[in-house]
């Protein structure tokens, strides 16, 4: 089986095929990849063997069709990107977000044992994000960076409303202050919402605490405002990434009526906190949902190519990495290449991530929207 068709597949063979081909382009190796793709298996549980004829197991908030797995490949100038799996654990729980989040427990601590790794910290704040009946969108996923040697760095994502979203505000900050972080909180930017609350478990260099912010309507010069990480980011450049990548107007048509801003799905922000003596962030991510301004991936495509050669990285292994998870035309669908982020660490060369949809169980047809500037333009 090549993992692409759909007919019979199972959704573990889907996910693996694609798994193994992007492990190919990641330049990692056979020994690498048969681990990894061992992990996905486990970590998808009885989904795995969910035949893809079927409806998503769950309408899992990870992708737009409930695909329970995602890939991202972060791009650095001069190297080959690293890889990353998302994968949410216990989605073959269904809609059952309790039982959802136990599952993904287990699945967290099942790899702890294996990779030797401490839970203490994700120990802390279990009970703010993993209450007996949660609220929202998600329980709790875990994304895997497939490092060289078959040992990933494990992050685990939680839901700021699991005890309902008017309390959100209030759960990340009792969080941020159990994990150290007293004094985070009063940091962040204003934003409308707090979707994801983040921690990298086992090792890390700088196991950081991530803080995601929704930022409706923003513009790019809001966008290069937000950081508030030390030294800052350069407001040109991200400014620069954030209309690239929403294809936003400049000059005289960007004061029209608010025409350079994002009108679709919010561009989401992430402030990482590695150390707890200033209460500043050590990272800024701006991830902007390319899917919703784009006609279709032909777009998302050069939109993301025009980025990565803007701060000097190589294309090549993006047209290798789609090919890798759809045979499709970029042209016939939207929403396979899903965000494109900026990412600034302290200490760290920037960074490019494209995200990328495995598509398992639908692809979006293209639209059709009227492009922003002739938006403008008809009304001036």
């Amino acid at each position: 089986m090549n993992g692409f068709s759909s007919g019979e597949a199972l959704l573990g063979d889907l996910a693996t095929g694609q798994l193994t081909r992007l492990c190919h382009v990641a330049g990692l190796s056979e020994a690498d990849t048969a681990a990894y793709t061992g992990v996905l298996i486990e970590s998808l549980g009885a989904t795995a063997g969910r035949p893809l004829a079927l409806p998503p197991p769950s309408h899992t908030f990870l992708s737009d069709d409930h695909s329970p797995v995602e890939f991202s490949l972060a791009f650095l100038p001069g190297q080959t990107p690293d890889l990353r799996v998302l994968v949410e654990p216990g989605c073959s729980s269904g809609d059952d977000l309790a039982e959802n989040g136990r599952a993904g427990l287990r699945s967290i601590h099942a790899m702890a044992d294996r990779w030797g790794f401490s839970t203490d910290q994700l120990d802390r704040i279990e009970d703010l994000f993993l209450p007996p009946s949660p609220e929202g969108p998600l329980a709790l996923w875990c994304a895997l960076e497939l490092r060289p040697g078959g040992v990933p760095g494990v992050k685990v994502y939680l839901n700021p409303s699991a005890n309902g979203a008017d309390r959100a505000a209030e759960t990340v900050r009792e969080a941020l202050a159990r994990l150290g972080h007293g004094q985070a909180f009063d940091s962040l930017p204003r934003a409308e919402g707090f979707p994801f609350f983040a921690l990298d478990l086992g090792d890390w260099d700088a196991p950081r605490v991530k803080v995601y912010l929704k930022h409706p309507g923003l513009s790019p010069a809001e966008a290069g405002s937000l950081p508030r990480m030390t030294p800052a980011p350069g407001r040109e450049r991200l400014e620069e990434f954030f209309r690239t990548v929403g294809d936003l107007p400049a000059g005289d048509f960007a004061d029209d009526e608010g025409a350079d801003r994002l009108t679709g799905r919010p561009a989401l922000t992430c402030h990482s906190f590695t150390e707890t003596a200033t209460g500043l962030p050590s990272g800024y991510t701006l991830h902007v949902p390319v899917r919703d301004y784009v006609r279709h991936d032909g777009e998302a495509r050069e939109r993301a190519v025009a980025v990565l050669r803007s701060n000097g990285m190589d294309s090549a292994a993006l047209d290798r990495a789609l090919a890798a998870v759809s045979p499709r035309p970029l042209g016939d669908g939207v929403g396979l290449i899903a965000y494109l982020a900026l990412v600034y660490q302290r200490g760290r060369p920037r960074r490019v991530t494209v995200y990328v949809s495995s598509e398992a169980y639908q692809t979006r047809p293209p639209r059709e929207p009227v492009p922003t500037r002739d938006r403008v333009r008809a009304r001036l």
